[in-house]
């Protein structure tokens, strides 16, 4: 079958080779001028399977305020004139209802869990070099509240099949050395150490190679979709500066380009794009984090990728808008310098923004559509990189027939 995919993102590119180990003849579409340019491009490098729990959860209601109206908080609010940007918000905070938010979190982790099961196998099959390490994740908590919070959590998680421990600050340390200057800060961590990190952009850059060269994918750059020819419930093909192009099939898989796409055929995905920052620095050798970061009270997340370590951090509910661009990625320095001071070379740090294609409830949209032959991959928000090849192998079990590894529904749309 001829299955044409959209979009060469991270999630797109692991379609498309999902669909190709099952033997389609598949052709990527993209609109840049190479693959993961947008939201896969520089994004925080953890591969955090156990930490896949949704932005929407109760616990986020009593800190909406602060973290709102504060110019330092991780998570702001810019309210614009924008009816998506308001039904966003409202769906959000339904979303955060708790039996849905827990069963939420349970689909999430499942979905985690098929992911790195399916990139091991990926890893193993195919020569990609990602700076991919298996190195563990330490998550630290300022505030010894959250940090009993935390430890509560951690039967749940484990039943979920994580692996997890509770440390107190100089046992963090002791685990991550480069901690020893914001030991003070520290009322405990939890560390699970089957958590990976990697570079998104060599992944998919590399995926792109080997889906050319060993699967014969074709790969289309700088060729933008403009519209669907349907007729009598299907897809026929797509129009782009190339002409039309047909296939049996198609993924969308256009990260924050799919709403606009479908929305002409009469489908109103519910996605908003949740902008977030990074900066990637040359490593100090001995004083920069060995295993991922995350800051819990400041949002900021550290990994390292070979000789440079990726931060990343903060959500802005802005739409596209980068006016504030520098002022966050200063800020976001500020806060990286304040628990790693000596990590590396802020000064020659490379600094990213992108904007994060993301549903209310944060579970990606898997699954048919009301066309016949027309799939859709997206919205997965700042989890692309970690839930991609599980996502991946859902779509391509669904276009198969097979019967799928989780429930579909819990994934699909509407819902």
């Amino acid at each position: 079958m001829r299955v044409c995919v959209l979009g060469a993102g991270v999630v797109g590119l692991t379609s498309a080779y999902q669909l190709a180990r099952d033997g389609h003849d598949v052709t990527i579409l993209e609109g840049r001028d190479g693959a993961a340019l947008e939201a896969s491009f520089a994004n925080g490098g953890q591969l955090s399977y156990s930490y896949v729990a949704p932005l929407a959860d109760p616990s986020v209601l009593p800190h909406l305020p602060a973290w709102l109206l504060q110019n330092d908080s991780a998570l702001r609010f810019v309210p614009r004139l924008d009816p998506r940007q308001w039904r966003w918000c409202l769906s959000f905070l339904l979303a955060c209802r708790g039996g849905r938010a827990r069963q939420t979190a349970v689909e999430m982790l499942r979905l985690g869990a098929l992911s790195r099961e399916a990139l091991h196998e990926l890893v193993q099959r195919e020569s990609i070099d990602f700076n991919y390490v298996r190195n563990g994740k330490l998550v630290v908590y300022r505030d010894a509240n959250a940090f009993d919070a935390a430890r509560r959590k951690m039967d749940f998680l484990q039943a979920a099949g994580s692996e997890q421990r509770a440390l107190d600050a100089a046992a963090c340390v002791a685990l991550e050395p480069a901690l020893e200057h914001a030991r003070p800060l520290l009322a405990g961590g939890i560390h699970t150490p089957s958590e990976e990190a990697g570079d998104c952009h060599r992944f998919s850059v590399a995926l792109a190679g080997v889906l050319n060269t060993r699967y014969g994918v074709a790969i289309h750059y700088e060729t933008p979709v403009h519209s669907f020819v349907t007729e009598r419930g299907a897809a026929l093909a797509v129009r782009t500066p190339r002409g039309e192009i047909r296939a049996d099939a198609f993924v969308v898989a256009l990260g924050n380009g799919s709403a606009p796409l479908l929305h002409a055929l009469g489908m109103r995905l519910p996605m908003y794009p949740l902008t977030g920052y990074s900066l990637t620095i040359p490593v100090a050798p001995g004083h920069a984090p060995r295993v991922s970061v995350t800051d819990l009270h400041r949002k900021v997340v550290y990994a390292p990728l070979g000789e440079r370590l990726r931060i990343a951090g903060m959500v802005e509910i802005a739409g596209m808008d980068v006016t504030r661009r520098d002022r966050r990625l200063d800020l976001l320095k500020r806060q990286a310098q304040e628990i790693f001071p000596a990590a590396g070379n802020y000064a020659a740090a490379q600094t990213w923004c992108g904007h994060r294609p993301a549903t209310p409830d944060s579970k990606p949209l898997i699954g048919s559509t009301r066309y016949r032959n027309l799939w859709l991959n997206t919205g997965h928000g700042a989890l692309g990189f970690t839930l991609a090849c599980g996502s991946a192998r859902l779509i391509a079990d669904a276009i198969a027939g097979r019967a799928p590894p989780l429930e579909p529904g819990a994934y699909a749309w509407p819902r």
